[in-house]
């Protein structure tokens, strides 16, 4: 089985203790988000076939990406690097900081190992298409060598993000909207257009709407780029989380509400000052992410 860790949260920027904890023991429990009853997930190297790791800062984690190759774990990045202002992405690091660590894990493990993630494209008054186009661009440049994909979707204004938006936007003074079809398809153009030239491709994720003959689709959990990584064939069947989604089957095992960047688009987190202060309170010995220590 592969091992997702995490879409709900950010686990090598905020619980790399816990999770190497949890590895040494062989196993975790996970909260099930949807009310049914909690589940194991084993983490022995004979159950797991890799790992997917989703971060938006995976430097507090680049020790222990050491020690999960050495114990013979194949595993893939997908790195979010966006540029955003302040004012949208609240706490996380600089885009030179992210670029720099990219730079460092390609070179530790292979361009291979990572996907880049422009994930998600918001447009408001602080990023209209133009940003995005410049943005995208600039940073296509810096990335060039260091990975295969980018990975793009739109923001889609599930409860929670909505609600963090308008929360951010009243905060700090801009407007945010819905992207219409046809600009979605026009900046997904552009973006193929522009990472073509770096040599990298672009995939959009679990929006079939907004693709385009030049933008396939993407497969996040891909046990076909975990293979490549690995030197040998990972089998895994196509088990897709919602409509258009292409990823091979996984567990995850993250858990909402429990991720302090405080992204003002985040579906995973009800409220950031709360996210924050289970951060600070969980328990790196639980068998469950996001569980309260005595501290």
């Amino acid at each position: 089985m592969i091992v997702s860790a995490s879409y709900r949260t950010d686990i090598p920027a905020f619980y790399g203790d816990w999770f190497m904890k949890r590895l040494a023991t062989g196993a975790c429990v996970v909260t099930n988000p949807y009310g049914g009853p909690r589940y194991r997930v084993s983490l022995a190297i004979e159950d797991v076939d890799g790992f997917v790791f989703w971060t938006r800062n995976p430097a507090p984690f680049l020790p222990h990406l050491e020690r999960v190759r050495d114990l013979g774990y194949p595993f893939a990045i997908q790195f979010t690097v966006l540029g955003y202002p302040a004012a949208i992405d609240r706490s996380v690091p600089p885009v030179e900081f992210q670029v720099e660590t990219f730079r460092r894990l390609a070179r530790a493990y292979g361009p291979d190992t990572l996907v880049w993630r422009y994930d998600p494209v918001l447009l408001s008054s602080l990023t209209p298409p133009a940003f995005h186009r410049d943005n995208f661009a600039a940073l296509c440049q810096r990335l060039v060598g260091l990975t295969d994909e980018a990975v793009i979707s739109f923001v889609t204004p599930y409860r929670k993000s909505r609600r963090n938006l308008d929360a951010a936007s009243r905060k700090h003074g801009f407007r945010w909207r819905e992207v219409r079809a046809s600009e979605a398809t026009d900046l997904a153009g552009e973006f193929a257009r522009l990472a073509a030239a770096s040599g990298v491709k672009v995939t959009v994720c679990s929006q079939p709407g907004f693709r385009i003959p030049s933008v396939r689709a993407a497969r996040c959990i891909d046990a076909e780029r975990l293979s490549r990584v690995a030197g040998f064939r990972i089998a895994a069947r196509h088990k897709g989380n919602r409509p258009g989604c292409l990823c091979h089957e996984s567990r995850d095992i993250g858990a909402y509400d429990t991720c302090p960047h405080g992204c003002a688009y985040c579906y995973a987190v009800s409220d950031r000052d709360k996210a924050a202060r289970r951060f600070k309170r969980h328990d790196a010995d639980a068998d469950i992410l996001g569980t309260s220590g005595s501290r």
